[in-house]
């Protein structure tokens, strides 16, 4: 063989091993620019100029389908994330709400310094970023079941918390918590999740009799309570309820039917109780959800989080510190990537990046992320309902929090 053919044999396979690469690392294509922004979350809550309360949207949306330019074909007609039922009202009231920053301080600090902006929960739970996060540090009252997937928001983790912490103050002496899976640093699709994208989201196992468990154990078989704490696990619930801003609870009917029967028997006021577990034919917040039989999964509305990130991410794609938004797409029978891509107006690159596979294989049924070539407006503020406190509790406290307003609980800047 000549030296002028090896030579020529060399060249192609390079070239060949240079786009298996190429390809194989494009979902790694914006990890330094997201990297770029991730700082210490330490001092989360510096003094930034902030209004006295914020607002954000019902269930804030990665990209409104209207403002979308894309070819002649409807949208998936499901929804991105479950309905958030009526979300009226904020916490104008709540002293504790944490503040966020102005919307001119948001311009200056992606300009200058975007780690500052604190941990940012951007677009929804199915398709959304964490900017800046958080890790759930370990705590005496639980234990993380894998540190690589468990990063949040600040308001996440202080929920998380101070839910752990009311049921041992409730029920003094127990056994460490497993918690499960929260979000990857930078937030997007997490391994097996459809959900737990933006630093919301936490799965959380339940308390049993007698020991630790190290990992999510089971805790009815066939309608019957194996060793469950009924109690506890009822109090940690009960805790997510009224002392966060909680928005859903995923969890097995069958866990439920057992801590209902606890939870009345204990006292409760029975219309609180059928409000919450949806009993009364409205959308509760406690909701079912198969496979949820050795955990549970709660979602959390983040006031600072989600209205810092609704304003500070148009200005950090303009900026190229972040992807541009993406929809929830549903692979119908008979779809490609490229004819999602061309649907769409984006690249078959694009969505194996966002969705972090190889090839071009697709499965009908299953949800992928997709990127659409838009910058975002900036849509609706964020608003946080107002916590479903039991009839007793609400009394107590309604002689001291001012009543709800939405328009006072705006945060500055333009909307759609």
């Amino acid at each position: 063989m000549t030296a002028g053919r090896l030579r020529r044999i060399w060249g192609t396979a390079l070239l060949s091993f240079g786009l298996v690469i190429g390809q194989a690392s494009a979902d790694e294509a914006l990890r330094p620019l997201v990297s770029v922004i991730h700082g210490a979350t330490s001092g989360l809550h510096a003094s930034i100029p902030s209004p006295s309360s914020v607002a954000a949207p019902l269930e804030p949306q990665a990209v409104r389908p209207e403002d979308l330019s894309l070819p002649d074909a409807s949208l998936p007609e499901d929804p991105l994330v479950e309905d958030p039922g009526s979300l009226e009202g904020d916490r104008s009231g709540d002293d504790d709400a944490p503040s966020s920053p102005d919307a001119e301080t948001i311009r200056r600090l992606v300009r200058e310094n975007p780690s500052a902006l604190g941990p940012l929960s951007i677009g929804t739970p199915d398709a959304g970023l964490l900017l800046n996060p958080q890790p759930l540090p370990e705590g005496p009252l639980w234990f993380v079941r894998d540190r690589s997937e468990a990063y949040a928001t600040t308001e996440t983790v202080e929920f998380i918390s101070a839910a752990v912490a009311e049921v041992e103050r409730r029920l003094p002496g127990s056994p460490r918590l497993v918690i499960g899976d929260l979000s990857r640093t930078d937030g997007g699709r997490l391994n097996r999740h459809r959900s737990h994208q933006s630093g919301r989201d936490v799965d959380l196992g339940f308390y049993f009799l007698g020991g630790e468990p190290q990992t999510f154990v089971q805790g009815v078989v066939r309608g019957k309570p194996q060793r469950l704490d009924i109690e506890r696990t009822w109090a940690l619930v009960r805790a997510l309820v009224t002392d966060t801003d909680i928005d859903r609870i995923f969890l097995d009917r069958s866990i439920q039917r057992v801590l209902y029967a606890q939870a009345l028997a204990s006292g409760e006021n029975k219309a609180w109780l059928d409000d919450i577990f949806g009993r009364n034919g409205d959308k509760g917040i406690v909701q079912h959800e198969r496979r949820h039989l050795d955990h549970m999964h709660a979602r959390f509305y983040n006031r600072r989080a989600q209205e810092v990130g609704r304003l500070a991410y148009p200005l950090l794609v303009q900026a190229g510190l972040l992807p541009g938004p993406t929809v929830s797409h549903r692979v119908q029978k008979g779809e490609t990537i490229g004819s999602i891509a061309k649907r769409y107006g984006t690249s078959a690159a694009a969505i194996r990046s966002a969705n972090r596979i190889r090839g071009n294989a697709i499965r009908a049924g299953r949800r992928y992320v997709i990127p659409v070539r838009k910058v975002p407006s900036l849509g609706e503020p964020i608003v946080v309902p107002p916590r479903r406190l039991p009839p007793n509790a609400m009394a107590s406290s309604t002689s001291s929090a001012s009543p709800p307003s939405q328009s006072s609980a705006a945060a500055p800047g333009s909307q759609n």
